[in-house]
């Protein structure tokens, strides 16, 4: 047959593949989430996230050299506090267990880049995202207090804040809160687009999060819509987000590529604890090999348009990053 054209010329070899691979990864883009509790000398496994921890102050310094060995540079924080009330008080408290994991992991860690999960749900008995009025969340009083964990998170080191309540002005109350303190150069990386999704259900286990009556779909959006998520990104962007995420991952590619398309701001997407939950029952069972899911995994969020990407899987995606497996 007489063909000019012969795409798999390009295919022929390791070399060549990688030579002309459209999509490039870079371990700088990597940010690992981190649990960390009250107690010491907790190293306590997440059944529900085999090979996942939650970490007492004293022994998340160890984790962070792991990651900082590996050449993962970026950390989200979640804290896991032992006291919740109604109003989430721990969560801006100046002593609260992220605050306090702040300054010991800055003295430490220098070098590392902390970004602080800003939202109210670890913290209040009820388990939602905000101060209740009623069985409902009162968006508005919410604002306050999100501002307040914000700010009390920068004042102990928090290199970047990123609020995860779905709340509408949140990024206003936040960004106003933050340049009248005089943090004007702390980023804001919104979770603009979160979807009140299935997949986040072993993070909810690993930090006793889940709601306890009700769900989130008043404030998380429905997971059939898209154009609300450009709406959101826009919406979050104007009230002074430096940063838009997309939540969860993997079946969410789609909003990655049509946020990615519609703002001119960095586009984060979070690989969630569902996914990784599945990819590690998975390979426990021997059905998929579970370092290639998880690098086709990531390479897809970043074809998509990620410029970061927040995941379990960090620490091993740098180190496949090294050898070549990926990027």
């Amino acid at each position: 047959m007489k063909m000019i054209k012969r795409p798999r010329r390009l295919r022929g070899g390791e070399t060549i593949r990688r030579m002309v691979r459209e999509t490039r990864v870079d371990k700088a883009s990597l940010m690992y989430p981190v649990f960390v509790k009250e107690g010491s000398n907790i190293i306590e496994e997440i059944p529900s996230m085999p090979g996942q921890y939650r970490y007492s102050i004293d022994r998340l310094c160890r984790k962070l050299e792991t990651l900082s060995d590996a050449g993962v540079s970026s950390v989200m924080l979640f804290g896991i506090p032992d006291h919740k009330d109604e109003v989430g008080s721990g969560a801006y408290a100046s002593d609260g267990i992220v605050q306090r994991a702040l300054r010991e992991a800055k003295k430490e860690f220098p070098d590392m880049y902390y970004v602080t999960d800003v939202c109210m749900c670890e913290y209040t008995s009820h388990g939602h995202c905000g101060v209740l009025c009623g069985h409902d969340v009162d968006n508005d009083k919410t604002l306050k207090l999100l501002a307040d964990t914000a700010l009390s998170h920068v004042e102990a080191g928090a290199d970047m804040v990123a609020p995860s309540d779905m709340m509408d002005g949140r990024i206003a109350a936040i960004r106003t809160r933050l340049d009248g303190a005089g943090f004007t150069n702390i980023p804001v990386m919104s979770y603009a687009v979160k979807y009140a999704s299935a997949f986040y259900g072993p993070f909810r286990d690993a930090a006793g999060s889940a709601p306890s009556f009700g769900d989130r779909k008043t404030y998380q959006m429905d997971f059939h819509n898209s154009r609300e998520g450009i709406k959101e990104a826009l919406l979050d962007i104007e009230e002074g987000a430096d940063i838009i995420m997309v939540k969860p991952a993997m079946s969410y590619l789609d909003m990655v590529a049509k946020v990615k398309e519609a703002v001119n701001v960095p586009v984060a997407s979070y690989s969630v604890s569902g996914e990784y939950a599945m990819v590690k029952a998975a390979a426990k069972m021997d059905w998929v090999d579970e370092e290639r899911i998880m690098c086709e995994m990531a390479a897809s969020a970043y074809r998509a348009g990620s410029d970061i990407y927040i995941t379990y899987f960090a620490e091993e995606l740098a180190k496949c990053m090294d050898e070549g497996r990926i990027g």
